[in-house]
């Protein structure tokens, strides 16, 4: 498979552009039978990328068959939660000087094989941070319970309104990010259902969201934690923290600047 850099080199050019240091940030909480096979596809289509598993309290064997498959893991002493787990891994990219973060969840319902469409924009400077969105697409075939359905529709009118542009699925997890989007993540970084809140943020700090549509497998073992009575909590909750938000008068600021 080709690297990160090597996706980026445009046909013609003169010189190969500076290869950017890469990380894939996988947050996992009991997913021993997925997260092996998460790992090598990862290393499969970029052995460049460090893999950093962030075990969020899990009681399984999650962390020791990621670091058998070639992962670096993070464990959390308990569980924190996805936004909990998620910002961790963000934290490590920011400490280790990465400058492109990838997010994949632990439960294989991102393809790998699909980095390269949510890699692009970044590698090319035209975005901050790529979302893989399973709905922009016309043909999308992905199917999800009625209620999450509906509350990733009602989220997604919200927010796009909130931003002054067209989002289509504000709870996926499949991200690309430049340094300036994992700085931002890393300083501050919502908890649950933290997509959507976070993409109002990207519009707030102002910078610059891309939507790719990308194909998203269902989840084929363990189960999900969010039950349609869970989708119905959580949807007002976000709903409320929506509108909290709206009036914070301050936002955390970037660490750095690196324009």
């Amino acid at each position: 498979m080709s690297s990160t850099s090597e996706l980026a080199k445009p046909a013609a050019a003169a010189s190969p552009p500076r290869a950017l240091r890469g990380v894939a940030i996988v947050p996992a909480r009991n997913e021993e039978e997925a997260i092996g096979g998460v790992v090598r596809e990862i290393l499969a289509f970029d052995p460049a990328l460090e893999v950093v598993v962030v075990d969020d309290g899990s009681t399984d064997r999650t962390a020791a068959v990621a670091a058998a498959a070639g992962a670096h893991v993070v464990r959390l002493p308990f569980n924190l939660g996805i936004g909990g787990a998620v910002q961790t891994g963000f934290r490590y990219a920011l400490a280790h000087d990465f400058e492109l973060a990838v997010r994949l969840d632990g439960d294989g319902q991102h393809d790998a094989g699909q980095l390269p469409a949510v890699i692009g924009p970044i590698l090319a400077g035209e975005a901050d941070i790529v979302v893989g969105s399973r709905f922009a697409a016309r043909d999308g075939h992905y199917r999800s319970p009625l209620s999450r359905r509906l509350g990733i529709r009602l989220f997604a009118g919200i927010v796009s309104l909130l931003v002054g542009q067209r989002v289509t699925d504000t709870t996926s997890g499949f991200q690309a990010l430049n340094r300036r989007g994992i700085a931002l993540f890393a300083a501050d970084y919502p908890h649950d259902y933290p997509e959507v809140e976070a993409t109002v943020m990207v519009h707030r700090h102002r910078l610059r969201l891309r939507e790719v549509p990308v194909v998203m497998r269902e989840r084929s073992t363990g189960s999900s934690s969010i039950t349609a009575l869970r989708s119905i909590y959580y949807t007002a909750k976000v709903l409320v923290a929506l509108f909290v938000g709206l009036f914070r008068r301050s936002v955390t600021p970037l660490e750095e600047d690196t324009e």
